[in-house]
């Protein structure tokens, strides 16, 4: 069974930092991309960042220059640095894998983690 578990988010003052991280698990041998999305109360889910599995990035507008995205594929694992944080990215950020392939099921899959939360507030 495919799971993503990310960590390191928390309580923040704005023009601080916090390091997000996702590792993924469940014998996936493939997949084209990992990425961060977040969510603000009464707000549509959102693109942060993403990876492709080749080093390509893309980052939301609100974001490019603040945040960074990286991954080991090696461990099937996504980051993401945030610096420069503001009150109006407080939201819960959740990672995604993208058309992953896992031994013993065919065809691809999306699959999500379970968010964890990001305040930003003084």
């Amino acid at each position: 069974q495919v799971q993503l578990v990310e960590s390191g988010g928390g309580l923040v003052q704005p023009g601080g930092s916090l390091r997000l991280s996702c590792a993924a698990s469940g014998s996936i041998f493939s997949w084209n991309a990992m990425g961060w999305y977040r969510q603000a109360p009464g707000e549509q889910r959102e693109l942060v960042a993403t990876i492709t599995r080749r080093g390509s990035t893309d980052y939301a507008d609100s974001v490019k220059g603040r945040f960074t995205i990286s991954s080991d594929n090696a461990k099937i694992t996504v980051y993401l640095q945030m610096n420069s944080l503001k009150p109006e990215d407080t939201a819960v950020y959740s990672c995604n894998i993208e058309k992953a392939a896992v031994r013993g099921r065919g065809g691809r899959y999306d699959y999500w983690g379970q968010g964890t939360q990001v305040t930003v507030s003084s």
